[in-house]
């Protein structure tokens, strides 16, 4: 077993290698390793990242979405809907970030890596529920954070702050009842400290 950290530059030169034309990007920054695939080629590119002996990423430590609508307070162009994974070869002590945008925005939907990867599931139904994204092939794909009930997906950047419904217990009804959100928008002012008195003695 690899006890030492490889060089991220051969890290890069070896993945380019296993993944070939299936990379659309691979870019070194801050010596981490990003590599985007498109979403025809997302699973073709797990299974590689996962099983090349040069690679052999045997666990994905966590896959999120991310919603490009906007991105550094700037309208973006291109596909808006995400899916970034973290992966770790344990054996060879590396790390790499795959990323994949859904090509369809009306309906984001890329392939599911749980049977790449086991620990996908949970990882996918948060995406899922927080960003809409679908995961075609995922065995049980349904909300893991919201209620069952919920609408929308509340991570989507233009989804409102407030929300559009809130639940309650309803001792009449003794049920959960959905109604239209009643919480006031106010705009909180931070206390400002003087830092010319701030703890100082007089």
């Amino acid at each position: 077993m690899t006890n030492y950290a490889v060089n991220p530059q051969t890290i890069k030169v070896n993945i380019d290698a296993a993944l070939g034309d299936l990379a659309l990007s691979s870019v070194l920054r801050l010596d981490e390793l990003t590599v985007v695939v498109d979403a025809a080629h997302y699973l073709q590119a797990a299974k590689i990242l996962r099983d090349d002996p040069i690679c052999r990423f045997e666990q994905l430590v966590d896959l999120c979405g991310v919603d490009y609508s906007t991105y550094k307070n700037e309208t973006r162009t291109g596909l808006r809907f995400c899916i970034v994974c973290h992966l770790l070869s344990v054996s060879l002590n590396q790390r790499v970030r795959l990323k994949v945008f859904a090509p369809d925005d009306g309906l984001p939907l890329v392939p599911s890596l749980v049977d790449v990867w086991s620990s996908a599931n949970w990882f996918e139904r948060e995406a899922f529920d927080l960003f809409g994204v679908v995961f075609e092939g995922h065995p049980d794909l349904r909300r893991i954070l919201t209620d069952y009930g919920f609408i929308g997906h509340p991570f989507r950047k233009d989804f409102p702050m407030l929300g559009h419904v809130e639940m309650r217990y309803d001792a009449e009804q003794k049920r959960v009842i959905y109604q239209p959100v009643t919480i006031e928008p106010r705009e909180i002012t931070p206390r400002i400290i003087r830092e010319d008195n701030y703890g100082g003695m007089h």
